[in-house]
């Protein structure tokens, strides 16, 4: 008798937590988020994820990748997702296109371009104008990451068009593809891809554009502004998640990041995702806190502008929104 007491009084403890738990969970803020791409480049944002930094701040955070920038921002557009991972160029093309909600930036995720120059032979000692009379294999007309290749390349005073031949029709998909089957002396490729190259022999890293082209807001979460309005606190949650995973990234060592974020990479060997954690992080390609700065606005403008993508100047005050993050940075 004493033991079926105990059982039962084991058995109400159990239901009540379970109770508990669905409760809490049924309490959390659903919020739909939408990547331009899956990367190794996005680490703190799977940090936040993984490490229950979202949950603990009250949100149960639907994570989906949508390939193209202009796919993310339609989904955004049309409230298919709540917050768009996205190069920030697109809130800037999205305003001259006449948006009735505006978007708005309002947490920083990488602060560098994360492309690479890959050579096709190893080089020891690599100098810019070794691409002067080559075929150089570019990223997609428009991009962020051929607008930030083009501006380095003018940087070391190469014309793209009359130094070099430029090939930028292939799709971002299977740059790499195309690439590793013959095309092209150099191209411009993300990570992991350009680790797996070297390591495979199938190309070098010689070069990186983030570093030589400058912090810009090459990564950022943003919404429509009615939303930052309407959900204020459920953005700041977000951001203060997110300022915790920067945290994490920047005092954890990338073998510890990389573990943390391996099952989002499951075709990705271990060593390689902390080989370009390390690689990232050592050029301060992660930004260490959401806020985006008026100076980083300016030097996205100027590469979109050298590049022939920017119509006009839009004025930082009006696509960015630094509420949050600077709260979440206190």
């Amino acid at each position: 008798m004493r033991w079926l007491t105990k059982g039962l009084l084991l058995g109400v403890i159990a239901l009540l937590l379970l109770s508990l738990t669905a409760c809490n969970k049924a309490e959390l803020e659903k919020v739909k988020v939408g990547e331009v791409t899956r990367s190794i480049f996005y680490a703190p944002q799977y940090v936040a994820l993984e490490k229950g930094f979202f949950e603990e701040e009250g949100l149960s955070v639907e994570l989906q990748t949508i390939a193209g920038g202009d796919k993310t921002m339609t989904a955004l557009l049309s409230d298919g997702i709540d917050i768009a991972l996205v190069g920030s160029e697109t809130s800037i093309y999205v305003t001259l296109q006449g948006a009735n909600d505006p978007i708005q930036n309002f947490a920083q995720l990488t602060q560098t371009d994360g492309t690479f120059l890959v050579a096709r032979d190893k080089i020891d000692n690599f100098s810019w104008d070794q691409l002067k009379g080559s075929t150089f294999l570019g990223q997609r007309k428009g991009g962020m990451p051929q607008m930030a290749g083009e501006f380095v390349l003018k940087k070391h005073g190469i014309d793209p068009v009359n130094d070099l031949t430029l090939i930028q029709n292939i799709d971002f998909a299977n740059i790499a593809t195309a690439f590793a089957s013959g095309t092209g002396d150099y191209v411009q490729l993300f990570e992991p891809t350009a680790s797996v190259f070297e390591k495979e022999g199938k190309g070098y890293i010689v070069a990186s554009f983030g570093t030589e082209s400058g912090n810009l807001p090459y990564t950022s979460f943003m919404a429509k502004s009615s939303y930052l309005k309407d959900e204020a606190s459920t953005v700041q949650a977000f951001t203060n998640a997110l300022k915790r995973a920067q945290d994490f990234v920047q005092n954890e060592s990338a073998a510890e990041v990389a573990k943390i974020i391996q099952p989002y990479f499951e075709n990705v060997d271990i060593e390689i995702i902390e080989t370009v954690i390390d690689r990232y992080k050592a050029q301060g390609s992660y930004a260490t806190a959401p806020i985006l700065d008026e100076g980083e606005w300016d030097n996205l403008q100027t590469i979109m502008e050298e590049a022939g993508e920017l119509p006009q100047r839009v004025e930082y005050e009006k696509l960015v929104n630094t509420t949050f993050a600077k709260k979440a940075a206190e």
